[in-house]
């Protein structure tokens, strides 16, 4: 017999998943203790178990997935094949669709941009270099390191009115933050610092006082008393973060950041084995907001479709970048993104994207 932790290494499901098939009645244990209710698999189930990994991976139904696996313990070949080729038909199919309509939006793209005129864009302002610097060290962590997504190589820089927001995102977590400005002159611009260009500004906050940011065309130079940092800007457009960011009222707890800190280093975690969050498997911490309004770090036995589960490791940056003795965390519901404020400052915050702990 294999425990279910020994059944979820051998098989390549995870351990919650393959609580999630037990309850639909997919693949139930050879056995369940009636005390502790752990459970138990054969060997045989060893075979099912990667089999219903790699039919996950590859898409197909659940409902498809009950009849393969019937088939093939029963040797029924021919429904097996069936039911392989139906959903590779159908995956066909959905791809051509998709094709299709994606060569529409090229269309539509091209044509917008056609239509859009250029301008050269003079921007200059001043702000503090404590408060440049605080903005910069609270989104940084949030970069992303995508090639083929360019456009999120960098921290935007946002400049409307008395106010400059920074924002970074790689699609699985944003962070921004806000530095008031003063002395603007020219018109509202966003430009994307690229992220060594953003790394060289933040080496020149190190003093008090102003530093003066100029934006002219494609190129962005901050100037300090100690030195001048100066490139161009990454040539894309940054996602409109202001429709990301605006997310469902839901609890909120106030949480000693320390100890929430060791509490995810030293608490359980569960592994993601589905590629999520640009990698194939990353470990995850499930929370769960107590009556009492405290946040805490289920156990493995802990399964409830109200947690919420997350990249352990993004939310340790989050809780590191937010450099506060307390933060506040943001539930809504559990495919909702979590939000990490400060308890002061309502304009900097991270968003991390939940991830699915039944596949």
């Amino acid at each position: 017999m294999r425990s279910i932790g020994q059944m979820a290494r051998d098989s390549g499901l995870g351990v919650s998943a393959l609580r999630f098939y037990d309850r639909t009645g997919v693949l139930v244990p050879a056995r369940v203790d009636p005390v502790s209710g752990y459970r138990w698999y054969g060997c045989a189930q060893l075979e099912e178990a990667r089999l219903l990994a790699r039919l996950r991976r590859a898409g197909m139904p659940l409902a498809d997935v009950r009849l393969v696996l019937a088939g093939w313990s029963g040797a029924d070949g021919d429904l097996v094949r069936e039911l392989l080729q139906a959903h590779l038909r159908r995956l066909e199919a959905d791809l051509s669709d998709a094709r299709s309509e994606f060569s529409t939006l090229q269309g539509l793209l091209a044509r917008r941009e056609n239509t859009m005129t250029s301008r050269r864009i003079t921007v200059r302002l001043t702000t503090s270099a404590p408060d440049l610097a605080a903005a910069l060290d609270a989104v940084r962590f949030a970069v992303g390191t995508d090639p083929e997504l360019p456009m999120l190589s960098g921290v935007l820089f946002d400049l409307e009115g008395e106010a400059l927001h920074v924002v970074a995102t790689d699609r699985y977590r944003m962070a921004v933050a806000r530095a008031e400005t003063t002395g603007h002159s020219g018109p509202s611009a966003q430009v994307i610092v690229p992220a060594p260009l953003a790394d060289a500004m933040r080496a020149l906050l190190h003093h008090e006082g102003p530093v003066q940011l100029d934006v002219d065309g494609d190129r962005v130079t901050l100037e300090t008393g100690d030195g001048q940092a100066s490139g161009r800007c990454v040539d894309h457009d940054f996602p409109d973060y202001r429709r990301l960011v605006h997310l469902p009222t839901g609890r909120r707890a106030l949480v000693d950041a320390t100890a929430f800190r060791k509490a995810l280093e030293s608490g359980p975690v569960r592994t993601s084995e589905v590629r999520e969050q640009g990698a194939a498997s990353h470990d995850l911490s499930v929370l769960k907001v107590t009556h009492d309004g405290t946040v805490v770090v289920c156990d493995d036995g802990d399964d409830d479709q109200n947690h919420v589960a997350v990249n352990r490791e993004f939310l340790l940056d989050a809780l590191a970048a937010a450099g506060q003795d307390h933060v506040v965390l943001e539930f809504g519901v559990a495919t909702a993104p979590i939000a990490i404020r400060l308890p002061d400052d309502e304009a900097t915050f991270s968003i991390l994207m939940p991830v699915r702990l039944d596949h």
